[in-house]
Parts: C-alpha cells; sequence; structure tokens
C-alpha cells in the first residue's frame, strides 16, 4: 500500500506539476502528499481498533480500577491505561479531575495525565511506521517509564494540599458501567474513529507541513550545528522548544520524522516529541484551575527533567 502512495505522490508531483524531487519545491510538496495519505489511512485503521479495546475501559470503570489500587501498582495500572485512552494534554484534564474526586492517589492520577498523551497506539503506530519497530518500542517503553516514576516521585511528594479545595469537595459514586454487544461496539469505534479524526486533522496537516517544510527547505547543517549530538545543550533546548507547541502525537510525527532526516540526534528527537505531547502551555492553564501553582510547577519540572534523562541516555546509546 505504502508503495502504491509512493508512486502516486510521484505521479502528482513528477508527471501532473512538473517538478523535480531534488528541489526544494518538489521534495516538500512530496513529502507532504505522501505523508498526509499515509498517516490517515494509519490513524483510521488503528484508532478503530484500539477503540473496540477502548469500549471495555469508559471512563467509570477505569476510575474504579485506579481507586483499589495502592501505590506503585496503580502508578504502573494508570501509565498502561493510558496507551487505551488516547487523549491529547487537554483533553486528558478533565479525566484527571474525575480520578482525583473518586479518590484515586494523586500521583497515580499524574501517571495516567503523562501516559495517555504521549504513550498511545497513534505514536506506537506511526512511529512503527516511519522508524521501525525498535524505535517505536524505545519511545513507548521510555514513556511509560517516565510515566510511571514521575508519579511516584510526585506521590511520594505528599502535595494533596496543594489540589484545589473544591475539587475534594466533590463527591462522586459508583456509576454502572453498561455493557456492549459487538454491533455496538463496531458502533461505538466507527463514531469515535470518526469523531477523533475530526478533532484532530488540522493538528495532523498543519504538522506535516512543518514536517514537509523543514524536508524541503532547512539546510542540514543547521539543524546538525544547533541540536546534533556534539552540542550538549541541545536535549533541553529541544524540550524547552516543545513545551510551548501544542500537538497531540498524529500532528507532531511528521515533524520528527523531518528533524530526524536532517540529522537531529535521535535522543534529541524523542526528547522533543515527548515534551510536545506531554506538556503544553494550554494543559498548563487547564491545570491550574485544579492545581495550586507548586503543584503545577513540581509536575512539568519533574516531567521535564525526566524527559531530558531520556534524551541524553538515548543520544548516548543510539
Amino acid at each position: 500500500m505504502f508503495t502504491f502512495l509512493e508512486t502516486f505522490a510521484d505521479l502528482v508531483v513528477i508527471r501532473l506539476l512538473g517538478l523535480d524531487r531534488a528541489t526544494h519545491l518538489g521534495g516538500a510538496l512530496h513529502f507532504f502528499i505522501y505523508d498526509t495519505l499515509k498517516i490517515f489511512i494509519l490513524l483510521a485503521t488503528i484508532i478503530f481498533c484500539v477503540a473496540i479495546v477502548r469500549s471495555w475501559f469508559p471512563p467509570e470503570r477505569t476510575k474504579r480500577i485506579l481507586a483499589h489500587e495502592r501505590e506503585y501498582v496503580g502508578n504502573v495500572m494508570a501509565a498502561l491505561l493510558g496507551i487505551v485512552t488516547p487523549f491529547c494534554s487537554c483533553s486528558a484534564v478533565p479525566l484527571f479531575i474525575g480520578f482525583v474526586e473518586s479518590g484515586v492517589p494523586l500521583g497515580v492520577t499524574f501517571s495516567f495525565l503523562i501516559s495517555s498523551p504521549m504513550v498511545n497506539e497513534v505514536a506506537l503506530i506511526l512511529l512503527w511506521g516511519m522508524f521501525g519497530w525498535r524505535i517505536s518500542l524505545i519511545y513507548i517503553g521510555t514513556g511509560l517509564v517516565v510515566a510511571i516514576v514521575a508519579g511516584i516521585v510526585i506521590g511520594r511528594l505528599k502535595m494533596e494540599k496543594c489540589v484545589q479545595d473544591y475539587v475534594w469537595e466533590i463527591k462522586v459514586g459508583d456509576v454502572a458501567v453498561a455493557e456492549r454487544n459487538w454491533p455496538e461496539r463496531f458502533a461505538y469505534a466507527r463514531g469515535y474513529t470518526s469523531g477523533l479524526l475530526k478533532k484532530i486533522w488540522p493538528y495532523v496537516v498543519i504538522g506535516i507541513g512543518i514536517g514537509a517544510f523543514i524536508h524541503g527547505y532547512v539546510p542540514q547543517d543547521f539543524l546538525v550545528k544547533w541540536a546534533g549530538r556534539d552540542n550538549p545543550l541541545a536535549v533541553p533546548l529541544a524540550v524547552a522548544l516543545g513545551v510551548p507547541l501544542y500537538a497531540n502525537a498524529a500532528g507532531v510525527i511528521p515533524i520528527v520524522q523531518a528533524l530526524t532526516a536532517k540529522g537531529m540526534a535521535i535522543g534529541t528527537v524523542l526528547a522533543f516529541m515527548m515534551a510536545v505531547t506531554a506538556l503544553s502551555l494550554p494543559e498548563a492553564v487547564i491545570l491550574s484551575n485544579v492545581l495550586k501553582k507548586p503543584l503545577l510547577a513540581t509536575f512539568f519540572g519533574v516531567v521535564a527533567v525526566a524527559i531530558t534523562m531520556v534524551g541524553y541516555l538515548f543520544n548516548v546509546i543510539l
């Protein structure tokens, strides 16, 4: 299928438009056409499949599972559940609030808040398709470790007093979870896939457009100079650059692909991707209504440090 997409992109760029792929415009346009088709086909297929799995884990059942788990075990469970609840960093916040209201330990809720946007099926499949299984599994594995460790650290700091008072005053009772039959699960998956694609497609297209520009126009020596292995500050710079950006995994992976192709070290690229997906300014604004400033700063600081360490680690071993 991908060979057909490559041929189609060649047909449009070379035959119809008369451009050379070796030129800036031709290379950028070919990248945009090919990656747009490939990413949306992958997204539609994988989101539908995961939505079937996710139909067994509505928010009420997820909260019920996590509310009875102790520290460490709860952090691991929360990080793993984040894989099948593919929210962006902002849309994960309401569910995070629901966890706190339901009595889920604070550190466990943070493990979920980190894992859900950063470690999900979208990231797994797109990274696999673009970089191979090794990089894909490395990203997922390290993302889970960051989510688990950061959640444990925040939990051990005992900062419950830094959650806004109104959150603790809300009482959430047990909610019955209705079981679905298979036709209902397929209908849910179709609706979920359609709704999610409608929400994320602008971010995906913008991400691919940025990636195409980098691929076609940004000189390779520019990125190697400022974000290559020889720059000891490349990883924290990448993390700092990623925080103001707001995108989900589907939107940022085309940018990651272009940065890698231009020579940026893989650890730096992974750190950038984790920062974009797990930390964002819109997320900070929403969380500021739930968390007091010391806890909000601790959350961003712990996660940023963990991501930076991951970037340095993989720059050494890869």
